[in-house]
């Protein structure tokens, strides 16, 4: 058990922290016990009784009557653990975990236990600078913003506003990602898109059409009340490992089995009571397999089938097709095992399904995610506490980066990129629509027909090479990308580094906006047309932040931006200013007193004004503060309030909180769960697809969530409804007038700005969504019952005929993108090890800000690729020796090997933190003076190839080939 050390109050160190002097001194642990004034058997006495010294003085007492505490809360994974920070004379002093939070429960992992220095860092952008003959030249902001600004309009002049690419966030709040969205529509493009596009995009997109919603459905906390856990592609242990407290808790109070499937043995494989090894790529396989013995055996819930699911007859005639021995001969696992899984997840009701990158990036990822929802489905274990999918994410914000539409496919809040769609936003906004659609080019398609690029995708950021690199006669926009700007975004982090290297020389301008200069500033030869800008980091400003299970969180600015870095958001208003349309940008958000910089409670407000559609509107500044300053009522499993002020209320208001704030919706903690009413955090499955598909109801069949007065399925609501249902006259005067403004009775619950028409409809206890059926078969993509598909490099030439990859696409996200053309030519002879990759528990992301972390650098300092012991002898390799590894495209990395039984025979697992090495060379030299990370590394990316989803243009990372030399 955990036991809570202390009372939960934050405590100054006894004495300076020794973080301060990291600085100064290189990364070893004999210096780090010296100078915090311990031995060895001081540190195991402390170990051993669970406690903390405090060296009691004079001078500590005065300066702990000192200190101010500020609440704010990691900004590393997706979990959204609490960080008490100590704060004396501006300085952050101390940090302890938040014993309140109900997420963290006073555990912090690695990285959440050393986010101070992440601010404190002296590896920081401490200024803005740019390249100039080859060299790094300090700046002024006023300069920066100056040419940048001035470069950026003479491109768009030439080119077009499309020219410009604007690459946001996952590491931005709320706020700051919803004006980075709503910058670039000014700007008049849609080429901008952030992290989420390369770590689950595939996932928003397969669940979101299954059944309306593309995020994580219930919470960590809710998975104590799981009778059966089942993990794939996925390794919280080391992604996410707080989250592991909430898994291991079920584990144990339960006695519930977890499963993991993975192709490498995993520190949460460790864990397992069944471990499931197969090979990278055959996810789908591997699903039908499990359910090819539900569905022989009838394990299945046929009743929530029949009321809640259609075209579950599909996929049984797809899935009777993957019997024992065919599964085995596509994924390497036994059909006995396999059917152990099936029996342990029909005999352990409700179970959860949680999954991670492992899943997702592949160019099949959308098969993936909804195979993995089926098998949900199938067993009944939706909308129920304890069941559902429960989808890490990576980032800290990433799930708010995406729901706040930095994205190239959609606007804020997932309403697509239509005129319906943007003509919403502008009432928001206040805008004139027509000045708003004059900020967008036309183009001439591929096709051959004119397009408006302001209803059509753009680029995405797993494509922006392309972007520069493609002839614009096969691309859907009229001119190639000729600036980048790189806006808290680690360039390592996505694949074909060698051709990303071309295409930052290719470009007129590359502008990296981030707290760190990033591998952004030495991945290139360039000697010119560099700026790096440094931004804040999120402790030095406020705002909100949304964690993986939809819950909204406001951080406390803890201490003022060091250097002369700034706020993201500051940032944007100075650009706003430099482009002439800062006025009409913040006409309804106030200012801070530099008249330049917005104010964060007031962009919240606005982001209330329009996300109807995920219900992101309830959640006020002042609501999210009271459940930040009351963590202590929350209930450590259902995460509602018992009492004092937020009672009743579900911890951060996770979203759909409906309606207007005042209305005092509690926020959804399991989507889909029709045991609560709706105005007590129930939910239905969303119709978002139609009433009828083939003659066939896709509305729910004679269920319905608890008190609703409309008892079976029915429609999203719309004026017209209300008016139907006799409802309307319980509309005020004011939403009338409002819904009147838009649509008049074809106004719907999305864009009626009153909140008027949710306001009714869960006044009768209704979904103002509606009440439809999951959909197993999504008619709308390449395949409409989940497929699997080998990979574009696969050494499994025997499966590609039976199971090939798709044609070649003309345009995608305007531009085109292969398929078979790769998978047709046999790379395996040369390349025969299979190659995937994936996180490290010290490091996050791209790795800049760990890697510059002291504490961290020490427990990692060497890139590595795991290696079976097999292949390592076959090949001459030993431990800790040095190796190249060879992609197919010719990308190289040399790495130290690491042999070991954790991959299987012909897998090699890399991480994907590390940069500042390319192809063999340190480029040590080429970073700012004092700003290069401790540990530099190479790009497992420089090795890792083509290859995308095809609806979601997600890279394929998980399952390409290589070659292992020894160097």
């Amino acid at each position: 058990m955990l036991r809570k050390k202390t009372n939960g109050v934050a405590r100054r160190p006894q004495r300076t922290s020794i973080l301060s002097e990291a600085a100064n001194a290189s990364v070893d642990r004999r210096a780090f016990l010296r100078g915090s004034g311990l031995a060895i058997g001081g540190l195991a006495a402390i170990a051993a009784t669970g406690g903390t010294v405090q060296q009691a003085d004079a001078q500590g007492a005065a300066i702990r009557g000192a200190v101010d505490l500020k609440k704010s809360v990691c900004t590393h994974c997706s979990v959204g653990c609490t960080v008490i920070a100590e704060v004396a004379s501006g300085v952050w002093v101390g940090q302890e975990p938040g014993w309140d939070s109900p997420f963290n429960l006073g555990a912090h992992c690695a990285k959440g236990a050393a986010v101070r220095e992440h601010a404190h860092g002296e590896r920081r952008l401490k200024y803005p600078m740019k390249k100039e003959n080859g060299e790094w030249k300090r700046i002024s902001w006023e300069q920066a913003i100056d040419e940048i600004g001035d470069g950026m309009m003479q491109i768009r002049d030439e080119s077009g506003p499309d020219s410009v690419y604007w690459l946001g966030s996952a590491k931005h709040n709320n706020e700051q990602a919803y004006l980075f969205r709503k910058f670039a529509a000014y700007w008049g493009t849609n080429n901008v898109d952030h992290q989420a596009r390369i770590c689950h995009s595939t996932t928003v997109a397969g669940v979101a059409n299954t059944w309306g919603y593309g995020a994580m459905t219930n919470s960590y906390n809710d998975i104590h009340n799981s009778k059966a856990i089942f993990i794939i592609g996925g390794n919280p242990a080391e992604a996410h490992p707080v989250s592991l407290l909430h898994v291991l808790r079920a584990k144990e109070q339960n006695n519930a089995p977890l499963i993991v499937c993975d192709p490498r043995f995993t520190r949460t494989a460790a864990h397992a009571d069944e471990y499931v090894r197969f090979r990278p790529g055959s996810d789908v396989a591997l699903i039908w397999g499990i359910l090819w013995h539900i569905f022989e055996n009838g394990w299945e819930d046929k009743e929530f089938i029949r009321t809640r699911v259609w075209g579950m007859d599909q996929i049984k005639e797809e899935v009777a097709k993957w019997n024992p021995e065919e599964v085995e001969r596509v994924t390497g696992t036994p059909g006995s095992q396999l059917r152990r899984v099936a029996r342990t997840m029909a005999n352990n009701r409700p179970g959860t399904v949680i999954w991670c990158m492992g899943g997702t990036q592949h160019t099949n990822g959308n098969n993936n995610t909804r195979a993995y929802c089926v098998l949900q489905l199938a067993l009944g274990n939706m909308g129920t506490s304890g069941g559902g999918t429960n989808i890490f994410r990576g980032h800290d914000n990433v799930q708010g980066a995406t729901d706040l539409g930095v994205l190239s496919h959609t606007l804020p809040g997932y309403y697509g990129l239509s005129a319906g769609s943007w003509a919403h936003w502008a009432r928001v906004w206040g805008e004139d629509l027509e000045w708003l659609q004059g900020q967008f080019d036309t183009t001439t398609g591929v096709d051959g027909k004119e397009k408006k690029l302001m209803n059509l995708s753009g680029i995405p950021v797993s494509r922006w090479i392309d972007g520069v690199l493609e002839d614009p006669d096969n691309m859907d926009q009229p001119a190639k990308v000729r600036a980048m700007v790189l806006w808290g975004h680690a360039p390592n982090s996505q694949t074909r580094m060698t051709e990303m290297k071309t295409a930052m020389e290719q470009l007129d301008m590359l502008v990296v906006v981030d707290p760190f200069p990033t591998v952004s500033a030495v991945l290139h030869d360039r000697t010119d047309g560099v700026y790096l800008l440094p931004a804040s980091t999120q402790f030095e400003t406020q705002g909100s932040v949304t964690a993986s299970n939809r819950s909204i969180q406001w951080r406390e600015k803890v201490i003022d931006p060091l250097f002369e870095s700034k706020p993201d958001q500051e940032i944007i208003g100075l650009f706003a200013q430099k482009f002439g349309w800062h006025d009409r940008f913040f006409r309804n958000i106030a200012l801070e007193d530099d008249g330049i910089t917005p104010n964060s409670e007031d962009t919240l407000r606005e982001i209330n004004r329009g996300m109807w559609t995920i219900g992101y509107t309830g959640q006020s500044p002042e609501r999210l503060k009271l459940h930040m300053e009351n963590q202590h009522t929350f209930d450590r499993t259902t995460l509602q309030a018992i009492g004092g002020p937020a009672d009743g209320d579900y911890y951060g208001l996770p979203w759909p909180s409906w309606g207007t704030a005042e209305m005092g919706h509690p926020g959804t903690p399991n989507l889909y769960d029709m045991s609560k009413p709706v105005s007590e955090g129930g939910l239905t499955f969303r119709a978002r697809f139609g009433v009828e598909r083939d003659g066939d109801n896709l509305l729910a069949e004679g269920v319905y969530s608890v008190n609703s007065e409309i008892q079976d399925g029915y429609p999203e609501f719309t004026m017209q409804m209300l008016m139907d249902l006799g409802w309307d006259a319980d509309l005020t005067d004011a939403e009338r007038t409002a819904i009147d403004a838009v649509a008049g009775p074809k106004t719907n619950w999305k864009t009626d700005l009153s909140g008027g028409i949710q306001r009714v409809a869960i006044q009768h206890e209704c979904a103002p969504f509606g009440n439809a059926k999951a959909r197993a078969v999504v008619w709308t993509f390449p395949d409409p019952v989940p497929l699997h598909r080998e990979p574009l490099y696969t050494n499994r030439r025997d499966l590609v005929e039976d199971y090939p990859t798709y044609a070649d696409r003309t345009t995608h996200y305007r531009l085109p993108t292969l398929y078979e053309s790769i998978q047709k030519q046999d790379f395996s002879k040369d390349y025969p090890i299979i190659l995937t990759s994936g996180r490290l528990v010290e490091y996050e992301g791209g790795g800049d800000e760990t890697r510059s972390n002291p504490w961290l650098a020490e427990l990692q300092q060497d890139m590595f690729v795991e290696i079976h012991p097999r292949d390592a002898n076959n090949l001459g390799v030993r431990d800790g020796a040095q190796v190249w590894v060879e992609g197919p495209e010719g990308g190289k990395v040399k790495v130290m090997a690491m042999v070991t039984e954790r991959v299987g025979e012909g897998v090699a697992f890399m991480p994907f933190h590390f940069g500042g090495h390319f192809q063999g060379e340190d480029q040590r030299s080429k970073y700012p003076d004092g700003a290069d990370p401790y540990v530099l590394g190479e790009s497992t990316n420089t090795a890792q190839t083509y290859g995308y989803d095809s609806v979601t243009q997600m890279q394929e990372t998980k399952a390409t080939l290589c070659k292992i030399s020894a160097a």
